[in-house]
């Protein structure tokens, strides 16, 4: 057999097939989120053999081992369907797929039967049937599924995206701290997806080679795979919250029962009032229709927001950077859904913005108090519950219109 020799393209795919195939066994032994990780692993495995294959027919290895001969032909229907539901899976621990996810993959059952007599062939016919496809004798059925591979990917890439900014929103209506959750590596890898799609796309329908086509699709998913590896594993935490349909539950002398079951804690009637008067500038207009899916009525949700706002003053869990949604709704013995609908009708405001314009408003005070000339003003960012530099600076820059340094100029903190 002639000696194999690879150009640097042929590297670069084999590389890239290589770290797939480790990151697949890695992600399958993976003890938590067991859905989104098996998904990627399955999407990691994918990128592997296609990446091999790409090496398999470009290096001339076809006909010494023809009968590895289309076997990743349908491999490209299940990259969009594979990214998309991971990003399901990602964002919620307890998504799980059913009968209609698998519905998502009917395209590859369909391409897979279609390669079906390709597959069955003896090594001599597939050698035959490569070299005419060469030569551009491509057959009817597979001219008329091809269009099919880039619609799917860019329609899958769209699909995921969109997915991934309600995602955000989410994210945002839940956590005060969103770094950790928020997912915008695969927001980023959903978008550099389509990119490669739609760049797959237009050399498909350009007058480039079909080498040139190939390879630089390759190239581009080789470097996908690599942004997986690091991003995907580095991941440590995923988004999971109450609803009211799952109540904060409390454990009250060995029974359990739910956040509406208890009587509400007393609160001073000073600090009542004072978050009563703050209240009304937010509850000039009220629809009761809005919370008639939580059961909350208009009254109810003004007197939970008057004793959200107490909290906040009174007790300060602001201060706790990995405060949830979840976590507040239970010190006001409510659940996370009527919170979510009273901070989004009645405050205006994400649970995200509600929480960090606490935080902001602290620093503010303590650079005005002059705390800024011996503190750095990132450990006054963490003493007032922010738990990243760039979380602070993007939070401050959101509730005032200024930087932190610009606002401590301002003020000869």
């Amino acid at each position: 057999m002639a000696r194999l020799t690879l150009d640097w393209y042929q590297v670069a795919e084999l590389l890239g097939a290589v770290q797939g195939l480790l990151l697949a066994a890695v992600l399958l032994a993976q003890r938590t989120n067991r859905t989104a990780n098996r998904l990627l692993s399955a999407l990691m495995a994918s990128f592997t053999l296609y990446l091999a294959s790409g090496v398999y027919y470009s290096a001339g290895l076809i006909t010494t081992y023809p009968h590895f001969f289309a076997w990743s032909y349908p491999l490209p229907w299940v990259f969009g369907p594979l990214v998309y539901l991971y990003a399901r899976a990602a964002s919620d621990r307890a998504w799980r797929i059913d009968r209609r996810q698998l519905l998502h993959f009917a395209p590859l059952a369909i391409t897979t039967l279609n390669a079906l007599p390709y597959l069955l062939m003896s090594g001599a016919e597939k050698i035959a049937v490569y070299a005419r496809l060469v030569s551009g004798e491509v057959p009817p059925r597979i001219t008329l599924l091809e269009p099919t591979k880039y619609l799917s990917g860019i329609a899958y890439s769209v699909a995921t995206i969109a997915y991934l900014r309600r995602h955000r929103q989410r994210v945002e209506d839940s956590y005060s701290n969103t770094e950790r959750v928020n997912l915008r590596w695969l927001l980023w890898f959903a978008a550099g997806a389509a990119g490669v799609w739609l760049i797959a796309t237009v050399l498909m329908v350009s007058d480039f080679g079909q080498r040139l086509r190939e390879e630089d699709v390759s190239l581009a998913m080789a470097l996908m795979v690599y942004a997986i590896g690091y991003m995907g594993l580095r991941q440590p935490e995923v988004f999971r919250y109450e609803t009211a349909e799952m109540p904060v539950v409390k454990i009250v002398e060995g029974i359990a029962v739910t956040a509406e079951d208890r009587a509400p804690a007393p609160v001073p009637a000073s600090l009542v009032g004072a978050a009563a008067g703050a209240a009304m500038a937010t509850t000039e207009v009220l629809e009761p229709a809005r919370y008639e899916r939580s059961g909350l009525s208009a009254d109810e949700a003004a007197q939970l927001e008057t004793r959200l706002r107490v909290v906040m003053e009174r007790d300060t869990p602001w201060n706790e950077s990995e405060l949830t949604l979840a976590d507040l709704a239970s010190r006001l013995q409510t659940t996370p859904h009527k919170l979510s609908e009273v901070l989004n009708g009645r405050v205006g405001q994400t649970f995200y913005d509600f929480v960090n314009g606490y935080r902001v408003r602290e620093v503010q005070r303590r650079i005005e108090g002059g705390d800024a000339r011996r503190l750095k003003m990132l450990a006054i960012a963490l003493d007032a519950g922010f738990a990243s530099k760039s979380t602070f600076n993007d939070a401050f820059r959101k509730q005032t219109g200024q930087t932190p340094s610009a606002f401590r100029a301002s003020v000869g903190g």
